[in-house]
């Protein structure tokens, strides 16, 4: 009596995956990363730049340590802000996250 079954070698009908088709997963990935995560972000570094291109005398801003102040006087790489009577602070531009619309700073 035999217990082990006979085993037998698949056919070789089956052709091999082509090359673009292994890396089409891969290429898929790619691109819903680029509109999920990366344009996104370059929008808003765009966006950002042209607001901190944007800041005049007056405008009143938010840093990026919460400080909320008013724009006195700008510069090239700096900002000064007064943040109470009297009291003014130098920030570099790219610290000022928030650009507040006008009348939202009451105590100044």
């Amino acid at each position: 009596m035999v217990f082990i079954s006979n085993a037998y070698a698949q056919a070789a009908g089956a052709a091999p995956e082509s090359s673009m088709m292994s890396f089409l997963p891969l290429l898929l990935m790619f691109v819903v990363l680029y509109f999920v995560m990366i344009r996104p972000q370059m929008k808003r570094q765009k966006e950002q730049k042209a607001m901190i291109d944007a800041l005049s005398k007056g405008d009143e801003v938010v840093t990026a340590g919460g400080i909320v102040g008013k724009v006195n006087k700008v510069s090239d790489a700096f900002v000064t802000i007064e943040v109470s009577n009297g009291t003014e602070m130098h920030v570099q531009k790219s610290a000022v996250t928030t650009l507040l619309p006008k009348g939202t700073i009451k105590s100044i």
